[in-house]
């Protein structure tokens, strides 16, 4: 009988002790909201948002409900309007058009290069056709572009950048943090990403306004003087009347349980690479198999291992994952005619216009993913 894989591929990581300590102190003393604090206490949550600023050398950080509602806040910052045009990757998961469908923008989709990055000659040239004057760019299961060309061209063109982060936390393109690009970064803390509340997600930028106009939206109320990692009061004076309040703040128990694994992320991206690298050494040996090319400018966190079947038919493709599911390897299909579960492509999104993107598809069409928890060993 063939050797079955027993260990679960939705498995995570046991939360460390300090964490659990410190979500119990907040539990104890029950001041959840982010601004019920005692006097001189500034709370978890802000707490949260000084190491991520300091961790990411950002001047202004943010700590909001989930990684979706991040997105949303960016792009409301940034005053895109309900029928402007945004683009981002074709290959990307569904909160990212869900973001932009949420403040009623349209989504233009940009085409997918076979190392799973957006593909900089199709976007620039639908910068120029859409007239859009921002991307919502998705470093889509961690891969990372060039980001020097791809700013080279956002800037020279008057487009916007807010990086979607969710799957970078900690990764880097020439020693430069991820998020640290564009005029936004956007993080996630869902469960499957690299430090996990459950759902949560966080917000970086350099640029004052910006920062200002997020922590109101974020449903401040005017209390924002309390946020740390914020910039200076008198640059909310102009905003804070005319600044809706969306309410999507993070809260203190999440951000109790997210801040000892922040500090452990360096740990943690290491124990994921040794996985990726172990599984890409193996798999670069079979001749049917293609493994997604990692540049040398990319430091990557490899939570997740992508790798392709070329010119394999659908039905081949759906008997050899139903064979490895058979075996206890849990693999996604972007190809599958029909999304399941967290995996779904821009074909499926019937709230965007209908868009071709031939490249894109052809490279998802054979495109499989597993996920790599920490509780896998090299030898799993």
């Amino acid at each position: 009988m063939a050797e079955i894989f027993s260990k679960s591929f939705t498995d995570q990581a046991p939360l460390p002790k300090a964490a659990l300590e410190a979500a119990l102190a907040v539990l104890q003393h029950g001041r959840l909201h982010r601004y019920a604090v005692a006097d001189g206490d500034a709370g978890e949550t802000t707490r949260l948002e000084e190491d991520f600023a300091q961790m990411t050398g950002a001047s202004y950080a943010l700590a909001v409900a989930s990684g979706g509602y991040a997105m949303g806040c960016a792009l409301r910052a940034l005053d895109v309007q309900p029928g402007d045009k945004v683009l981002s990757n074709g290959f990307t998961l569904a909160p990212v058009p869900g973001a932009i469908a949420s403040v009623n923008a349209t989504p233009i989709f940009v085409e997918t290069t076979p190392e799973l990055t957006i593909d900089l000659a199709d976007l620039k040239a639908k910068i120029h056709t859409s007239g859009a004057r921002v991307l919502l760019l998705s470093h889509m299961r961690g891969h990372i572009g060039d980001m020097d060309t791809l700013m080279d061209l956002c800037t020279s063109t008057n487009v916007k950048v807010i990086e979607d982060c969710a799957h970078t936390m900690g990764a880097a393109w020439t020693s430069v943090p991820s998020g640290r690009f564009g005029a936004i970064g956007c993080f996630s803390c869902q469960t499957y990403k690299h430090i996990n509340a459950g759902e949560g997600g966080l917000l970086i930028t350099d640029d004052a306004e910006l920062a200002a106009k997020m922590i109101l939206l974020s449903g401040s109320y005017m209390l924002y003087e309390r946020h740390a990692a914020r910039p200076a009061l008198d640059v909310f004076e102009t905003l804070k009347l005319t600044t809706p309040n969306i309410s999507g703040r993070m809260d203190n128990l999440r951000a109790a349980i997210l801040r000892p694994q922040l500090a452990h992320l360096s740990d943690m991206s290491a124990a994921w690479n040794s996985l990726y690298r172990r599984l890409e050494t193996a798999l670069k040996g079979v001749p049917e198999i293609t493994v997604i090319h990692r540049p040398n400018k990319e430091h990557f966190v490899g939570s997740s291992f992508q790798f392709r079947l070329p010119d394999w038919p659908a039905d081949e493709i759906a008997a050899f994952v139903s064979r490895c599911h058979a075996r206890g390897v849990e693999l996604k299909w972007f190809g599958a005619p029909e999304p399941h579960g967290f995996t779904s492509r821009y074909t499926h999104w019937a709230y965007a216009p209908q868009q071709h993107l031939p490249q894109t598809d052809l490279i998802l069409s054979t495109l499989l993913d597993l996920r790599l928890p920490l509780s896998f060993t090299e030898a799993d």
